[in-house]
């Protein structure tokens, strides 16, 4: 798959699992429907988005935490001008994974 923004530098063949084939590998791993799946899944998403957006980290033991993270308001420059600009205080949310993850991706 082609690089976009933010994308690690190409180490041979990148891969990214779309939300449609996460869905059916939860599907075949928990031996349920997709439509089953897919709502697990929504319910996932929509759990950790309402968690952090009040504020709360979700920490899943042995596989990471998604944690909210403020921004303070700053000074940017357009690449592409070199214009200043300011840039508003916001809130976005980071993943840290935890050490089985880590494991599971280092061998």
């Amino acid at each position: 798959m082609g690089q976009g923004r933010g994308d690690a530098p190409d180490k041979g063949t990148l891969t990214r699992m779309t939300k449609a084939e996460l869905i059916a590998a939860m599907a075949a791993g928990a031996d349920i429907s997709r439509d089953q799946a897919k709502l697990a899944l929504d319910a996932f998403t929509d759990g950790v988005s309402g968690a952090l957006k009040s504020g709360q980290d979700v920490r899943i033991v042995g596989f990471g935490s998604f944690v909210v993270v403020d921004r303070k308001a700053g000074v940017a420059r357009n690449p592409q001008t070199g214009q200043t600009i300011s840039r508003a205080a916001s809130r976005t949310a980071r993943f840290r994974p935890g050490e089985g993850l880590k494991s599971v991706l280092n061998g």
